[in-house]
Formats: structure tokens, C-alpha cells, sequence
């Protein structure tokens, strides 16, 4: 099932604009997850596609089909929600076949859908349990369970993941990405956070301020961001940038603070050229810095040891430069303590250079 979104618009009562004419368009059987800051209309827009929220402007259609004015229970969608949504007085099996009962399944096919449900999900022993007595990844098991027993040709799940601690959250993104490459229904993703984007989607939607800032593939959006904004937002720890400006003559350059200066790679000078003197965000991320014990004349950067983050398999390790504070992935064997000066070398193949003024990538 295809979703387009053609110059969506909402407005609310107050008058108050928080989604401004978005355009986007969801092909078949794709996996696609919204992500952004709180407030940046994420979940408003998918509540429009589910029929939750009506629109104030352009049109959304469902497999071709204008949806603007259906109900949601006539646009073949199913909706997980982050608070779950079980009725608590049903066990798991009425929560799962409260849907089809309503729908006027027969008893048959009830059990034969909740039976499939909860064997893809691994709850076929809950069945006769209150949700009281489910802890929160089970919980969340039964809300997707009670999507797929209606077979929808859409899934919309809403931060489905946020109420559940790191280790269930990281169980059920697997979770997850093994019942779309199972069902292979069209689903739409809600998150803030940017690891479950990159892990689950096929195209990630980076949303602002009820904008479209970039659609993309996950390598795409990492690698190839179009604005600091972008940047900032993907990746664990997120982008480095230091405050800088740029240089151009026979090379192009970037110059940090009053000391340091970046040779680029001849690529960068006709790209740069225009920009001579401008002031400038240098990204980037913190698995393209290596360092080394102060001395290496070869380094881009000098900088101290702020903080050492030991995290067994990697460390990280903030350094202050002169263009600002820097957290480089280093190799655990790489031993730095707080105060020490250090060189710091940079991948030029992999930096980013954003307008200091509106974030564009340069």
C-alpha cells in the first residue's frame, strides 16, 4: 500500500501552524520512520495519515485513494501506540481478538489469526494473562499482536519503543525489523531517537519545526547530510562541530581560532571558493578523529583531554580545541587521562562544512 502526502498542511484552532506543506511519498511495502525533536509535528503527521487528526490543507491518499475525509477505521490502518493501549479487565487472547470481534470474525478465524499473531511474536504463553501481569516488552508485544491480527497493508507505530529500558529497547528493534521483513506491510515509524532510526528504517524522514529537512536512506542521512541540523541529529555521539572560517588560494582551508589550520583536499577549492573568509561550522564525526600524544607536527589540531568515557569496546574522549569542544571514537587500547595535551588528526575525506549563518551544507 502506497502512502503520498501532497502540500499537507496543519493549522489548530489557536492558530497555530505546526505541519507546513509537506510532500512525501511512501512506496509500497516501504519501511520509513519519522524522526525529530519533540514538537516538530512527527506524530501529528502520522495522526493525519491514520485519520486521528484532520488536515488543513493538501491531500494525503492511501494507494491511490484521496483518505482526506474517511474515518480511520475505512483506511485499512493499524496503529501501535506508545502507551499500548490494552484494555486491562481482557486477557491477552480478548485483547488480540477484540478488533476481529468487532469486525464480526468468526470464532475460527479469531483464533486462527490470534494464533498466528502470537506465534510470529513468542506469546503464545500469555494468552491467558491480564496485561498487569506482562512486563513492558511483553506488553508491547500484544499492542503489535492486536495490529497484525487485522492484516492492514499499513502499520503506523507511535514511539512505540520509549516507555521500555536500553536492553528491551534494543530486543524489540529486532523485533520489529524481523516482522516487516516477514509481513512486508507498509510501515510508518515515529521515534526521537536516531538509533532506532538508522537501525530500523529504509528511509529515514528528518522532520523540524513541521518541516522536511531531508528524506533519505539511513547512509544518506549519515553520511550526506544536507544541514547541521541534519548532522547533529544522527549518530551516537552526534557530529562534531568547531567554529571556524574559511580560507581560499591556491588550496582551500579551514582555519580554527588563531593557531590551527585544515588543508582540505583539492576538491574542496572550487567547491569553497565563493566562500572565502565566511564564517563556518567545520563537521565531523567523532569515528574520523584519531589522536595521539602531543608532538606529531602531522596533526590538524591541538587540543587537551577534557573527559574519558571508557566504554569497554571503544572509548571516548572529549577534547577542547580552540574551535570548541571535540568527543573523538577512539580504540580502547588508546590511553588518555584528563589535562593531557594530545594531536588531533582528522579523515578530511569525511568532513562536512556548514554556513555558520543558516546550516547549509557547503
Amino acid at each position: 500500500m502506497s502512502v503520498t502526502l501532497e502540500k499537507v498542511i496543519k493549522v489548530y484552532d489557536n492558530g497555530v501552524k505546526v505541519i507546513h506543506g509537506v510532500d512525501l511519498t511512501i512506496a509500497q511495502g516501504e519501511f520509513v520512520v519519522f524522526v525529530g525533536p519533540s514538537g516538530c509535528g512527527k506524530s501529528t503527521l502520522m495522526r493525519m495519515v491514520a485519520g486521528l487528526e484532520s488536515i488543513s490543507g493538501g491531500t494525503i491518499s492511501i494507494e491511490g485513494r484521496v483518505v482526506n475525509d474517511l474515518p480511520p477505521r475505512e483506511r485499512d490502518v493499524a496503529m501501535v501506540f506508545q502507551d499500548y493501549a490494552l484494555y486491562p479487565h481482557k486477557n491477552v487472547f480478548e485483547n488480540l481478538a477484540f478488533g476481529l470481534r468487532l469486525r464480526k470474525f468468526s470464532e475460527d478465524e479469531i483464533r486462527k489469526r490470534v494464533g498466528d499473531a502470537a506465534a510470529i511474536l513468542k506469546i503464545e504463553h500469555l494468552l491467558d494473562r491480564k496485561p498487569r501481569a506482562l512486563s513492558g516488552g511483553q506488553r508491547q508485544r500484544v499492542a503489535m499482536g492486536r495490529a497484525i491480527v487485522r492484516a492492514p497493508k499499513l502499520f503506523l507505530f507511535d514511539e512505540p519503543l520509549s516507555n521500555l529500558d536500553a536492553l528491551l529497547r534494543s530486543e524489540m528493534r529486532v523485533e520489529i525489523k524481523k516482522l516487516h521483513q516477514r509481513i512486508g506491510a507498509t510501515t510508518i515509524y515515529v521515534t526521537h531517537d536516531q538509533v532506532e532510526a538508522m537501525t530500523l528504517a529504509q528511509r529515514i524522514v528528518v522532520l523540524s519545526g513541521g518541516n522536511i529537512m531531508q528524506v533519505g536512506t539511513p547512509d544518506d542521512i549519515y553520511n550526506h547530510p544536507r544541514s547541521k541540523f541534519v548532522a547533529g541529529f544522527t549518530g551516537s555521539p552526534p557530529m562534531n562541530f568547531l567554529k571556524a572560517t574559511i580560507e581560499v588560494g591556491d588550496s582551500a582551508a579551514i582555519r580554527v581560532g588563531e593557531k590551527s589550520v585544515i588543508m582540505l583536499p583539492p576538491a574542496w577549492r572550487e567547491r569553497l571558493a565563493a566562500h572565502a573568509g565566511r564564517s563556518v561550522d567545520f563537521g565531523i564525526r567523532p569515528e574520523d578523529v584519531s589522536a595521539a600524544a602531543q608532538g606529531d607536527a602531522s596533526h590538524a589540531l591541538q587540543a587537551k583531554v577534557v573527559v574519558v568515557e571508557p566504554l569497554g569496546a571503544e572509548t571516548l574522549v572529549t577534547f577542547a580545541t580552540e574551535g570548541g569542544d571535540l568527543v573523538a571514537r577512539l580504540a580502547p587500547e588508546v590511553k588518555f587521562a584528563p589535562g593531557d595535551a594530545a594531536g588531533i588528526h582528522i579523515d578530511l575525506n569525511k568532513c562536512h562544512v556548514f554556513g555558520a549563518d543558516h546550516g547549509t551544507a557547503l
